[in-house]
């Protein structure tokens, strides 16, 4: 089991370290979303993820079966619900401990910043893969 928290401690949780796909997005929405260059997630089904400390209770942006979710205090962003409800995107920068897999490709390469540079050496694709 991995842990994951928010920056302020007031909202923790648990996902299995059994993540199906891992990646890094590029695609505008995350870029906002993250205010960073790309998203690193994790895709594992919903049910495997247990929100276990709620102090105050989560912003949603969207629909609870197809949202991005965050701490109600600090708004760190912890994971999307995606996949009509059933599947859930883990933000790994929230993830307390490492996961098994780790992003291995990068998505929507086309629409990236144009300040960023990848120079990792995953191979990256123009769309939404898995």
């Amino acid at each position: 089991m991995l842990r994951g928290s928010c920056a302020c401690g007031a909202t923790e949780y648990e996902v299995e370290d059994a993540f199906s796909y891992a990646m890094n997005c590029h695609c505008s929405k995350c870029r906002a979303a993250t205010g960073s260059a790309y998203k690193p997630m994790g895709g594992i089904e919903r049910e495997k993820l247990r929100v276990t400390r709620e102090d105050t209770p989560m912003f949603a942006w969207g629909e609870p079966d197809a949202g991005d979710f965050r701490c109600g205090v600090c708004g760190s962003f912890l994971y999307s619900v995606v996949r009509d409800g059933k599947w859930v995107h883990v933000t790994l920068g929230s993830l307390v401990d490492a996961p098994s897999l780790l992003p291995d490709h990068h998505i929507f390469v086309g629409s990236k910043a144009p300040w960023d540079e990848i120079g990792d050496g995953l191979p990256q694709f123009e769309r939404y893969v898995t």
